[in-house]
């Protein structure tokens, strides 16, 4: 049977191809700057991201189809301000990516000791299994800041949602603080400070949103306290 392919569809995996050519572009000066024996933290992220993602993307295109269509694709009703973090967070994603070779390999700038680079791998790990609760539980789970009226948009209460109202940022900030001890380079933590204080500024925006938008919303923060951070904020 033959199965008819959309323009959007296309679209999409144009998009999806086109997304990989700075990953790749990324690859090959690291692997000129480093090489696989003087960056082994590099390569041994990378081959965890490739294999998380693609099992992730597998998983989720099973399990929530409709969910894996909104994240990969940038709907016009999305936030202008969300739009301007997001720009932002990428063009800081790659000052940090360019700035821990260079600091962690090719002139040593800095130095992080081991036992640092250990418990920011434990980070990273728990980073990854917050957002993958996160996805379990919560089917609206956008990359972009929206009400997904066209979804029957709903807020969610279960899994960490029970604890704090924004948990994919909490993993986030996470990550971008373990990531560059994990790859050696305290100079990269400054761009990742930035990357936190963004996200920390998106999550009051996007509450603000959500009390204002979504119906339930409301009731649900009176009960949720926390928006990151149990006991903190």
């Amino acid at each position: 049977m033959n199965e008819t392919v959309t323009p959007g569809a296309n679209r999409a995996k144009v998009a999806a191809i086109l997304r990989t050519i700075p990953i790749l572009a990324y690859i090959c000066v690291v692997f000129i700057w480093a090489g696989p024996a003087r960056w082994p933290e590099f390569w041994s992220y990378l081959g965890f991201y490739l294999v998380t993602v693609t099992v992730f993307y597998l998983w989720l295109k099973k399990r929530d189809p409709g969910l894996l269509k909104e994240r990969m694709h940038v709907r016009k009703d999305v936030k202008r301000w969300d739009r301007r973090i997001i720009r932002a967070y990428s063009v800081l994603l790659v000052i940090l990516f360019l700035i821990a070779p260079l600091d962690a390999v090719r002139f040593h700038w800095s130095r992080v000791p081991p036992a640092a680079k250990w418990a920011a791998a434990a980070g990273l790990l728990s980073a990854w299994g917050v957002v993958f609760w996160a996805f379990r539980e919560n089917a609206f789970l956008s990359g972009y800041v929206r009400i997904q009226s066209d979804r029957g948009h709903a807020v969610c209460t279960t899994g960490p949602y029970r604890f704090i109202r924004h948990p994919m940022y909490l993993a986030m900030i996470l990550t971008v603080t373990c990531l560059p001890l994990f790859l050696g380079s305290l100079y990269s933590l400054i761009p990742a400070a930035l990357i936190s204080a963004l996200f920390v500024l998106r999550t009051s925006l996007e509450d603000r949103t959500l009390r204002e938008e979504l119906p339930g919303y409301a009731d649900y923060a009176a009960r949720v306290r926390w928006r990151l951070v149990p006991k903190l904020w």
